[in-house]
């Protein structure tokens, strides 16, 4: 009974065990099957976005609904500026050019006291030139002579004045006369730089003072004998005098009596022409020496406006031979130069006000135009001066030069430095209505209007009188009763991207 039970059992638990793989298949399908259904919405979905209808690519290519673009209308003061490039460079700029040497020979530079950049006090040797100083001092007027004892003028007067400011008096000389005192203050300034001044005429000058002085001695010793000689015949003429006898005898003596008042006559008239001869003689030796002694030749001076002073540039070295300007010193307080180009020349003046920006720095100042020129500056390859550019000045230079004058001293840090120029053109003085120059249309009857945007979205267009013009914004006068007021949106243009009304502001 065991054995035949046995079969049985094992044919049901392998029954329930191949209908347990069928459930774990049949499963295994329905999740298949789940999957790639989800995968095929996807594609769709996938394809609907890139796949579009005739119908609605067009829609989709048509540009959007354009929007407005406005800014706000505003009330401030309003200024116009021009904006240039410029070089802060000295008052003066002199370039030292001596003649030639004192003996005909070529003028070579024989001591170099100073190098690029040194700074200069008045009474310094700036160089000396075969032998002989160049001295900076004090002035103005040009020295187109060589200035000699006896000379008068405004440029003597220009000498004595700086002679005095550095110690040496030109008293009792009235002021523009070169006298004794000049001299003596002359002789004084080369002795402390430790040379010998030039003397007028030299050996000749010399020697024509020499002759006056011999001919001063001549004529005095020759009086001194005419006196003498008158004085004994007036001595030997008293001694006879008390004769006078009226026989035959006496009348030789009476007539020897008038030969010798005649000869006493003579003798005086002798006298008083020596006395002539030596008052002339004296007036000679005045003018000689006033004449001679120290001169300052106009090649050993140079003229600056103010101390002190700055080697600029020293193009040559020790024992060269000079030819042309062997140095440049710069003097006088630091001023801006900058060229103003031909579209806006009629915007600048002289008397606006500007502000000076090292970029450096970033450190700024005030200044005013001092002046424009009225010619304009074209640029130059080799960097020369021209007419109305000064020496040293920019190679490129085009326009027309403008300097500026500092409102306080800049400091000597400044100086070379290319900075940026902001010029006040024009102001408006006071608060007024301003808005963008775009928002400004001119209508075909010439007329100018601005175009103010609602709250509501409606335009309304207002007439205007345009004004001062600076920074991007006109000022505007509303005209016929036109309203206009800050706060108002003008439209400045139109975009077609869509976007939200309301621009700039």
């Amino acid at each position: 009974m065991q054995n035949d039970e046995q079969p049985s059992v094992d044919a049901a638990e392998t029954a329930r065990d191949n209908g347990g793989d069928g459930i774990r298949i049949r499963r295994r399908w329905i999740a298949l099957i789940a999957v790639g259904a989800v995968a095929l919405t996807g594609a769709g979905f996938g394809a609907s976005l890139l796949i579009k209808s005739p119908a609605q690519a067009a829609a989709d290519s048509r540009p959007p609904a354009p929007s407005v673009i406005t800014a706000p209308v505003e009330y401030r003061p309003l200024a116009s500026s021009v904006i240039l490039r410029g070089t802060v460079v000295a008052g003066q700029s002199v370039e030292i050019a001596p003649g030639g040497a004192a003996d005909g020979g070529s003028p070579t530079v024989s001591k170099l006291p100073l190098k690029a950049g040194d700074e200069v006090r008045a009474g310094r040797v700036l160089v000396e030139i075969s032998g002989r100083p160049v001295i900076a001092l004090q002035g103005t007027v040009p020295l187109y002579r060589d200035l000699k004892p006896g000379a008068q003028g405004s440029d003597v007067g220009q000498l004595q004045d700086a002679l005095q400011r550095l110690g040496h008096s030109t008293s009792p000389d009235s002021r523009g006369r070169f006298g004794e005192g000049t001299k003596s203050a002359v002789t004084a300034l080369y002795d402390a730089l430790g040379y010998e001044p030039v003397m007028v005429g030299g050996a000749e000058g010399s020697a024509a003072l020499t002759a006056a002085e011999a001919q001063v001695t001549s004529t005095e010793r020759a009086l001194d004998d005419a006196k003498d000689t008158l004085k004994s015949a007036e001595a030997g003429s008293g001694s006879g005098s008390g004769s006078t006898r009226t026989t035959g005898s006496t009348t030789g003596t009476a007539g020897e009596a008038d030969g010798g008042g005649r000869d006493l006559e003579r003798l005086r008239k002798a006298v008083g022409r020596a006395r002539e001869d030596l008052a002339t003689a004296r007036e000679g030796l005045v003018v000689a020496r006033a004449a001679a002694g120290p001169m300052v030749p106009s090649g050993e001076v140079a003229l600056l406006e103010s101390f002190p002073a700055r080697v600029q540039d020293l193009p040559v070295r020790l024992g060269a031979k000079v030819q042309g300007a062997v140095m440049t010193v710069a003097a006088g307080a630091l001023v801006v130069h900058g060229y103003v180009p031909d579209h806006q020349k009629g915007l600048i003046r002289a008397g606006q006000q500007a502000e000076i920006l090292s970029e450096i720095n970033g450190t700024t100042a005030q200044a005013s135009v001092r002046s424009i020129a009225t010619t304009r500056t074209t640029p130059r390859p080799d960097g020369d001066a021209q007419d109305g550019q000064p020496a040293g000045g920019q190679a490129d230079a085009d326009g027309y030069l403008m300097t500026l004058t500092p409102g306080r001293p800049l400091e000597a840090e400044w100086t070379g430095q290319n900075v940026r120029l902001t010029v006040l053109a024009a102001t408006t003085g006071g608060k007024v209505l301003v808005v963008p120059v775009t928002a400004v249309s001119a209508g075909a009857d010439g007329s100018t209007a601005v175009t103010v945007l609602e709250d509501d979205g409606s335009q309304r267009r207002v007439r205007v009188k345009p004004g001062t013009t600076g920074d991007g914004h006109v000022e505007v006068i509303p005209l016929d009763g036109g309203a206009l007021a800050e706060g108002d949106r003008v439209v400045t243009g139109v975009r077609a991207d869509g976007a939200a009304q309301g621009g700039a502001g």
